[in-house]
């Protein structure tokens, strides 16, 4: 129980720190955010619990596939807060992102890519 506690607080932790970096810089806070920091301690938990080296290996090609179709958000999200305000540009931004990834898991699976 107690190692699912330190897990819980240091992946909480990693989320906090990259808001207050983004509280003081814009640049380094989006660099920051864009490390795949919480993939990385993903991949981290499972090799301390003893995941089979494909399982590992699997979750980090997976995670690859899914971030492609995530980046069209960061590119609506600034364009479209201006003009919606937050929470309606969230909802947007996580439709778009719905959409996006429906549209490239059919367009990868002519590939023999199976995502869904």
């Amino acid at each position: 129980m107690s190692w699912i506690v330190a897990k819980y607080a240091l992946t909480a932790a990693l989320v906090v720190l990259v808001s207050e970096i983004a509280k003081r810089s814009d640049k380094l806070g989006g660099f920051v955010a864009a490390l795949p920091l919480v993939t990385l301690l993903t991949l981290v938990w499972l090799y301390v619990e003893r995941q089979s080296p494909e399982k590992i290996a699997n979750h980090a090609w997976y995670t690859f596939w899914y971030v492609l179709p995530t980046l069209p958000m960061f590119l609506a999200f600034p364009a479209l807060l201006p003009r919606l305000g937050f929470w309606p540009t969230l909802l947007a931004c996580v439709l778009i992102t719905v959409v996006c990834f429906g549209l490239f898991a059919l367009a990868v699976r002519r590939f023999g890519i199976e995502l869904l």
